[in-house]
């Protein structure tokens, strides 16, 4: 493996251990680790997030891009195909097999859908070689519908026949590229299906458009057979107050409501589950909850700040606790683990990219085996199965199946008197997960 942009880093990164002192190496992710049944690796399936870890140059609302990176010199088109050989290179020397992508995080935009066509198939015709000679994978590809100014209202939502239509193109163009490049999964993410006012406009009509278009891309992923898993991610706002596909329930019920149920699952964020007023595991929990729960963006926000900070998750209370919902449903399956996350502003070397996905991938690495011990040892498990013990006899089950009527519940009112409070026990069960997290 020759060092070119990240000389800094000579080989992989190696699993060393918890006792290790060398950062640039794993503490908990140990890729063939056994656990229950799959490796750590099969587990996670780790993506790198394109966008933020090669186009991101630390820029925010209050100042320009503030790092330097050297595959971003030269034309458009030299820059793609400069950002291309970074990400394998980075990708291998992390040791992982996959990476995400939007459209124009590949290749630049054209001047026209032509052009930029144009650029897409070029830039994805050198990833297939990146591909085919490294092994490494592409976990999902989606389209950016929401940067060029002509999205300011909305993409699949705006009230602009002509903007539906150039949606609807670069959407058709990135099904294509990531079936070319045997992309695993596809992602919707609506970064401006919203609105900031009712006054101008019409709710129902925006809503059925966005419906449309997705059943439009259903149709053509059957005519192009391409096999991956369609992803929506929910947004509760930011940029726009009021985004159609707010949360987990939220998107679930537009689901159901517009006939796609079945084509759709979810890609939960933990930075937009926390903006939503929610915890990750709530999130994580509502879409599984619904049979919808598949893949996740691994970052987390800050709590002070309310807007997306897509900061690297190293929280492993939250990490443990997203691990139980995922070894609950036996995992994500074609799914995985995008690191939607980028380095903090002051944080501007390349060596940077490195820690902080070591750190994230540990996080979660320790959480994966709290989790299993949690779930092994049936830690909480009995308490709550004790707790809806009434639910589990034969009349409760008669009652959830709709087999008895609303005066035969009543009557058990009467039979079995007055009932008896129960403690949930909440600081107990957290002093639980507490002790395991730090192995007493």
């Amino acid at each position: 493996m020759s060092a070119t942009y990240f000389p800094e880093v000579t080989k992989p990164i190696a699993y060393e251990g918890p006792k290790s002192k060398n950062p640039l190496a794993f503490k908990w992710y140990n890729p063939t680790q056994i656990v229950r049944g799959k490796t750590m690796a099969e587990h996670f399936r780790f993506a790198i997030a394109y966008w933020h870890t090669f186009k991101a140059g630390g820029a925010d609302m209050f100042g320009p891009p503030a790092w330097v990176r050297a595959w971003n010199a030269g034309t458009p088109l030299e820059a793609a195909n400069k950002a291309l050989a970074a990400n394998f290179e980075f990708i291998q020397k992390l040791g992982l097999s996959y990476y995400c992508w939007h459209d124009r995080d590949i290749a630049p935009e054209g001047a026209t859908p032509a052009e930029s066509t144009q650029n897409l198939h070029a830039i994805v015709k050198e990833a297939a070689k990146y591909q085919a000679d490294t092994g490494v994978k592409l976990l999902w590809g989606t389209a950016n519908l929401f940067g060029n100014p002509r999205f300011t209202h909305g993409a699949g939502t705006n009230p602009d026949l002509q903007v539906f239509a150039w949606a609807a193109a670069q959407i058709k163009d990135a099904l294509d590229a990531t079936l070319a490049l045997d992309g695993e999964n596809y992602v919707f993410w609506g970064g401006r299906e919203g609105y900031e006012t009712l006054l101008n406009t019409r709710y129902k009509q925006e809503t059925d458009q966005l419906a449309r278009l997705l059943h439009l891309a259903v149709d053509y992923k059957k005519k192009i057979g391409f096999k991956g898993q369609f992803l929506i991610e929910p947004k509760p706002h930011e940029p726009t107050k009021h985004q159609y596909d707010f949360d987990a329930a939220t998107v679930i019920g537009f689901l159901h409501t517009h006939g796609l149920a079945d084509h759709f699952k979810l890609n939960i964020e933990a930075n937009h589950a926390t903006l939503a007023g929610h915890t990750f595991e709530h999130e994580l929990t509502v879409a599984s909850a619904d049979g919808k729960l598949g893949s996740i963006d691994a970052n987390a926000g800050d709590v002070l700040l309310g807007w997306d900070t897509d900061q690297f998750p190293v929280d492993i209370y939250s990490t443990t606790k997203a691990m139980l919902v995922v070894l609950a449903q036996n995992g994500l399956g074609s799914g995985g683990f995008n690191f939607d996350a980028k380095c903090r502003r002051g944080s501007l070397e390349t060596l940077d990219l490195f820690y902080a996905h070591i750190g994230g991938i540990d996080a979660f690495a320790r959480g994966l085996l709290v989790a299993d011990k949690l779930l092994a040892d049936r830690a909480l498990e009995d308490f709550v199965s004790k707790r809806y013990a009434s639910w589990d006899t034969p009349f409760g089950q008669d009652v959830l199946t709709g087999k008895v009527d609303l005066e035969t519940v009543a009557a058990l009112a009467s039979q079995k008197g007055e009932p008896v409070p129960q403690s949930g026990r909440q600081e107990l069960l957290e002093i639980i997960v507490n002790d395991y997290l730090l192995g007493v």
